[in-house]
């Protein structure tokens, strides 16, 4: 059978009708071949699922026996393979217009339809060369049904693997709740505003937004604001056309122009320079991009993520950051936890990034003590989840079959006292002055947690703090530490 071969199922319960259908196909065999003729829905469905992709169409009558017929037979064989074509030929059509049973049929999923009469024609049915074309049509367009899916399906894998490969790891409530929030956001376009400390995995949380929404397909174009000089940014978001400027000799397409019909991420969005905040915000309200040298706008559809580390609500006091454009970029907001705040996620993340690096050096995976692990749990980790894997990537460089103890000491750099230096000389940031309150309960959690890290066990951590082993887990408790 030549691979270009149409096969066709006929769905039939008439002797009579079915010697008019092999007839009219007859002078076509080479091209157009029965499979099979069946009776009732039952059988039909039947052979369809036992012999998935030996049918291309179907030629069925609209009323058969077995109770199930018409519009509710053709969405049913559908459901089993959309991509099977229907073509309905019945007597309901002769003689009328009815526009209404039509579009019943094509909204069910049926290709064509025609008519089994006059039914003085005994050996062909009705208008054949409609019916021979509606054929090799439906084949046709079955064929370009099955490419489009196989290239969405390719999409989806890349899609899936983009995603397992940057996953976000943890299962504590925070990181629950986050996920929740990025799966809930990711269904709108509204523009989204992710806070958070450096380190926390913010552009991972952008990426995760665009990945899971109806745009995963489009590009996904990511600007770090901090990283591009500030008279080259507006460039860089809205491109130029040849000659806007000495040395312009070609056009550049911009970031906004690239990114249409996908998404833009503005990393560090509070190192945009003020005047290109009011140029983005016009694209926000608007939908237009102003190109440098060019007279007339260009309409985009792009939804816009930007991220900061820094506290905007304090940059607008001092007209740093404008206001208007802050309200139109914090529609939906998603503030991504410092790893203090799901310590219960280290061990998770630790193994992770074990087995993705051990993969990626091409390296045994080496196993880690529970003394290693212990230390690293309670270690305070300042750059967050982005310290903790670059911690990992040393320690795997630094280990052979086993992690341990020392080890993590040593690519921590505990043993030489740095992180104690930090108690003796500590760090004031002027831009974030807390509550002497505050302060205080930040200092005794950070204390614990180092002593809890240079101790063997906590009951060996609470004889050098000197407290009843109660009252230490009282207050490791309190602190947020169990």
């Amino acid at each position: 059978m030549n691979k270009n071969t149409i096969r066709v199922l006929v769905i039939e319960d008439e002797a009579f009708d079915i010697r008019r259908i092999r007839k009219t196909l007859e002078p076509f065999k080479d091209r157009i071949r029965i499979q099979d003729v069946v009776s009732n829905a039952k059988d039909a469905l039947s052979a369809i699922q036992t012999h998935t992709g030996s049918v291309d169409v179907i030629i069925m009558d609209y009323q058969i026996s077995g109770g199930l017929m018409g519009e509710n037979l053709i969405r049913e064989i559908k459901k089993v393979d959309s991509t099977l074509q229907i073509i309905v030929i019945t007597k309901m059509t002769i003689n009328q217009t009815d526009l209404y049973f039509a579009n019943q049929l094509i909204e069910s999923g049926a290709y064509w339809f025609g008519t089994k009469y006059p039914g003085d024609i005994e050996d062909y049915i009705y208008q054949p060369t409609d019916f021979i074309l509606s054929i090799t049509n439906a084949y046709d367009r079955r064929q370009l049904e099955i490419e489009k899916n196989s290239s969405q399906s390719k999409l989806d894998r890349n899609i899936r693997n983009i995603l397992s490969r940057r996953p976000l790891v943890g299962d504590s409530p925070v990181m629950s709740q986050m996920n929740q929030l990025i799966e809930k956001y990711a269904q709108t376009n509204a523009s989204v505003l992710i806070t958070g400390e450096s380190g926390t995995g913010k552009e991972l949380v952008a990426m995760n937004i665009h990945y899971r929404s109806p745009r995963r397909t489009e590009n996904f174009i990511t600007l770090n604001c901090a990283a591009i000089p500030k008279d080259l940014i507006e460039s860089e978001l809205f491109g130029f056309e040849k000659g806007a400027f000495t040395g312009a000799r070609e056009g550049k397409p911009g970031l906004f122009e690239q990114a249409n019909g996908g998404t833009i991420f503005l990393d560090e969005i509070g190192e945009m320079p003020r005047a290109v905040q009011a140029k983005l915000l016009r694209v926000l309200e608007s939908g237009e991009v102003d190109k440098i040298g060019r007279k007339k706008k260009y309409k985009v559809d792009v939804r816009v993520i930007a991220s900061t580390n820094r506290e905007l609500e304090r940059m607008m006091e001092r007209k740093q950051f404008r206001e208007d454009l802050y309200y139109r970029l914090n529609i939906l907001h998603i503030r991504t936890p410092a790893l203090r705040d799901h310590a219960a996620d280290i061990p998770i993340l630790i193994k992770h990034f074990i087995q993705r690096y051990s993969s990626e050096f091409s390296m045994i995976a080496p196993l880690i003590t529970s003394e290693a692990m212990n230390l690293l749990i309670h270690h305070r980790w300042k750059g967050n989840v982005r310290q903790l894997k670059n911690v990992v990537q040393r320690l795997i460089l630094s280990s052979s079959d086993e992690i341990d103890h020392e080890t993590v000491r040593t690519c921590l750099g505990l043993n030489s006292g740095s992180d104690f230096e930090e108690f003796l000389n500590p760090h004031f940031n002027a831009q974030n002055v807390m509550p002497l309150r505050e302060l205080e309960r930040d200092f005794r959690r950070r204390y614990l947690q180092f002593v809890r890290g240079v101790s063997e066990s906590d009951a060996e951590a609470a004889q050098k703090l000197g407290l009843a082993p109660p009252n230490y887990h009282r207050m490791c408790k309190e602190l947020g530490l169990k």
